[in-house]
């Protein structure tokens, strides 16, 4: 009786263990978003481009205008035509869609914010998820008696030779360390020998 209870249990245990696994699997959802590019391979690509444009820039009608600040700023003022994407919310539904839909018609993506420093983040994060029409626009927007003034941005440019250091960095990570073998030494073997005992002289004739 005891042994049929518990067949009973292990049977009811196994049933419950399969029911999760099937549950877990069945609402398993594949992630929205998927990085097609790894951090080695977007630092070499901004490295290797030139995705900066000025305010002189900005009247090609191929250019869609992203303004990642909050909204409350976005209502404040401007820049013509541009859409308002604050970086927070940059990969909900909506706004996923329409990158998406701008990727697709080959338009040129240009993110600007109260300088440059506001569209790095952004930038760098839809760099990853495999955005190739992306430029950044090098301009300070403030206000002056609640009218947006908007002008170029000074960026420094790295005198260090940031592409080389990249390289030179994967090329010492891919070299493979020469082991040497160390020399096996073996101990002597230490004989002790036993000193004889002298034996007393014996006596004389």
């Amino acid at each position: 009786m005891k042994e049929l209870e518990k067949t009973k249990n292990i049977s009811i245990a196994a049933v419950i263990t399969i029911l999760v696994v099937l549950i877990a699997v069945l609402s398993y959802k594949k992630p929205k978003h998927m990085y097609a590019n790894n951090t080695k391979s977007t630092l070499e690509t901004i490295t290797n481009n030139n995705y900066f444009v000025g305010l002189e820039d900005l009247k090609d009608e191929n250019l869609a205008l992203i303004d990642v600040r909050n909204q409350y700023e976005f209502e404040k003022g401007h820049l013509e035509n541009a859409t308002n994407i604050y970086t927070p919310e940059i990969l909900n539904e909506s706004n996923s869609n329409l990158l998406n839909n701008l990727k697709a018609e080959n338009k040129t993506i240009v993110l600007y914010g109260a300088n440059t420093n506001d569209v790095t983040i952004p930038f760098l994060l839809l760099t990853q998820l495999g955005f190739t029409n992306l430029k950044m626009a090098t301009i300070e927007n403030s206000y002056y008696q609640n009218q947006l003034i908007s002008k170029n941005d000074t960026v420094e440019k790295s005198e260090a030779d940031i592409k080389g250091f990249i390289d030179e960095s994967v090329k010492k990570a891919s070299i493979v360390p020469k082991v040497i073998p160390k020399k096996v030494v073996i101990p002597k073997k230490v004989i002790t020998v036993e000193k004889k005992k002298k034996k007393p002289a014996e006596g004389g004739c």
